[in-house]
C-alpha cells in the first residue's frame, strides 16, 4: 500500500479545551488493474475524492493509500498479504474504522473487519453516512433511511456475528442466533414499508407544489455538477441566496429553489441540485429524487463543472452518464449550458489554454468561463440563460399615449421590456418580449399590438 499520511495537528478552540477528536480512520483506494470503468479517471484524483469523502462526515483521516489490486479475491477483495499490511497499520494508527473506496460484498466485509479488528465502510456504505447527515427535509431523510436499510438488509449475516456462540448443537445450524436475524429482517421490511408508506404522501404534497409552480408559469433553471463543482456558490451569486456553500463533498442534498429576475426583466426559478458523483450505487437514486425530479422538469440546466480540477473530463463524464439515466440528452445545447467554473484558480498559462479550447468550440457549443467566487463571467452566464428562456417568446411593437402609465407599468410587471421612445407622431413606441401563454391577454389589453 502506498501511503499518504493526511491527518492534521488539532489546535484548542477559543476556550483553551481541545476539541472532540472524530473516529480515526485509514482510507484504502483499491487499484483494479484494466480496469474499464475507471476510464480518463485519474487514480490521485480517486484518493484525493476518497479522504474528501471521509472528511465529509468529520472523520480523522490518519492514513491513506491506494492498494493495486491485480485479481479480486472472493472473500478479502485483497491479497492476503496486503490485508495483513493494513491490519499492521490499523493498529499502529489506533484506527477504528477503515473505509475502503470501492464496492464491497457482505462476506468481503466481514472478512476485513475480522482481520482488521475495525469497523470497515465501502464506497455505499460511506455515502450513504453522508446523506443521512446533510438531508435536511422530510422526504430527504425518509429517502436517504429507505436506501440505508435496503442496504443494511443484504447485510444481516455481518451484522449478527455476535450471535454465532448462540447457535444450538445437535448439528443444527440454526438457534437463537438465526431467529434474531429473521426477527431483524422483518422489522427491517416493516420500517421499509412504512417509510414508503409516508413518501407517497410527501410525493402528493411535492407534486401539488409544483402544480403551484406551473400556475405562475417561470421557467426553471437547474444546477448540475459534479460534487464540489462550486453549484452552491454560484447558486448563491446568481440569486443572493444564503444556501450552504462549503468546499466538501455533498454539502448540499435537499432542493434548494430561489427566483431571481433576468437582466431584460424575465423572471426564472434557480434550483441548485445535490452533486453527482463517480459509480454512484444504483440504490441512492431514491435519495436523489427530490433534486433530480427539478432537473427532469427543468427548462434550462447548466452543467457546472470545476476546471480547475484535474479529472474535470472524467467528471464531465459522470454527469453526462447520470442525465442519459434521467432521460436528457446531455449534447442538447438549446437546453443544456456548459458552465466551466473556478477560473480564478487558474495560472495565465492554463486560463489562455482554457479560453482556447472554448474559443475553438462551435457558437452553440461554447461554455461560459465564469468564476462564482469572484462574479467573473456572470453577466454572460445571465446572457445565456436568457437566450435560451426566451427563444420561443414572440417580439410585440406596441403604441402607448405617454400619459398612460398605468399600462406601461402593467407591461413591465406582466412582460419584459426591450426599448421604448417616442415616435415622430408623440406616442411612446414600446417594444416587448412576452411569454407566450399572456399573448392573447397582451393583444386583447393593447389594441396597437403588432
Amino acid at each position: 500500500m502506498k501511503p499518504r499520511r493526511v491527518s492534521e495537528d488539532k489546535k484548542p478552540d477559543a476556550t483553551g479545551a481541545p476539541p472532540a477528536s472524530p473516529a480515526r480512520a485509514v482510507v484504502v483506494v483499491p487499484y483494479v488493474k484494466r480496469r474499464l470503468a475507471d476510464g480518463p479517471r485519474s487514480i490521485e484524483a480517486r484518493l484525493e475524492e476518497a479522504v474528501g469523502l471521509a472528511r465529509a462526515i468529520d472523520l480523522d483521516v490518519a492514513h491513506s493509500g491506494i492498494v493495486p489490486v491485480t485479481t479480486i479475491r472472493p472473500a478479502t477483495l485483497l491479497g492476503k498479504g496486503k490485508v495483513e499490511e493494513i491490519a499492521g497499520l490499523v493498529r499502529a494508527e489506533e484506527a477504528g474504522l477503515v473505509f475502503v473506496d470501492h464496492a464491497l460484498t457482505p462476506v468481503q466485509q466481514r472478512n476485513l473487519e475480522k482481520e482488521w479488528k475495525a469497523k470497515v465502510l465501502d464506497r455505499t456504505g460511506l455515502i450513504l453516512e453522508i446523506f443521512g447527515e446533510r438531508a435536511r427535509t422530510r422526504e430527504g431523510a425518509l429517502q436517504v433511511e429507505l436506501a440505508h436499510l435496503n442496504y443494511q438488509r443484504s447485510r444481516l449475516v455481518r451484522s449478527w456475528t455476535h450471535l454465532e456462540r448462540q447457535r444450538g448443537g445437535f448439528g443444527f445450524l440454526g438457534g437463537p442466533g438465526e431467529t434474531q436475524i429473521e426477527a431483524d429482517r422483518r422489522m427491517i421490511a416493516e420500517r421499509i414499508k412504512k417509510i414508503e408508506r409516508e413518501l407517497e404522501g410527501v410525493v402528493r404534497t411535492r407534486e401539488l407544489h409544483r402544480k403551484d409552480r406551473h400556475r405562475v408559469p417561470y421557467p426553471i433553471v437547474a444546477l448540475v455538477g459534479y460534487t464540489n463543482a462550486g453549484k452552491s456558490t454560484l447558486f448563491n451569486r446568481l440569486t443572493s441566496a444564503s444556501v450552504m456553500a462549503e468546499n466538501l463533498l455533498f454539502a448540499t442534498l435537499d432542493p434548494t429553489l430561489r427566483a431571481a429576475t433576468l437582466p431584460h426583466g424575465a423572471k426564472v426559478i434557480f434550483s441548485d441540485t445535490v452533486g453527482f458523483i463517480s459509480e454512484l450505487p444504483t440504490m441512492l437514486i431514491a435519495a436523489f429524487r427530490a433534486t433530480l425530479e427539478e432537473v427532469i422538469e427543468a427548462d434550462v440546466i447548466l452543467h457546472v463543472r470545476d476546471v480547475a480540477h484535474e479529472d474535470t473530463e472524467a467528471q464531465a463524464g459522470d454527469v453526462a452518464r447520470i442525465l442519459e439515466e434521467l432521460g436528457i440528452d446531455p449534447n442538447d445545447r438549446r437546453r443544456i449550458i456548459d458552465v466551466w467554473n473556478k477560473i480564478d484558480r487558474l495560472d495565465a498559462q492554463a486560463r489562455g489554454q482554457v479560453e482556447n479550447v472554448a474559443s475553438r468550440r462551435e457558437v452553440d457549443d461554447r461554455p461560459v468561463l465564469i468564476s462564482a467566487v469572484t462574479g467573473e463571467g456572470t453577466d454572460a452566464l445571465f446572457a445565456a440563460i436568457e437566450e435560451r428562456v426566451v427563444a420561443d417568446r414572440p417580439t410585440l411593437s406596441l403604441e402607448l399615449d405617454p400619459a398612460d402609465g398605468a399600462g406601461l407599468g402593467w407591461l413591465h410587471r406582466q412582460t419584459e421590456v426591450l426599448s421604448r421612445k417616442l415616435d415622430e407622431n408623440g406616442k411612446l413606441a414600446v417594444t416587448v418580449r412576452v411569454d407566450p401563454s399572456r399573448l392573447d391577454e397582451v393583444r386583447r389589453r393593447f389594441t396597437s399590438a403588432a
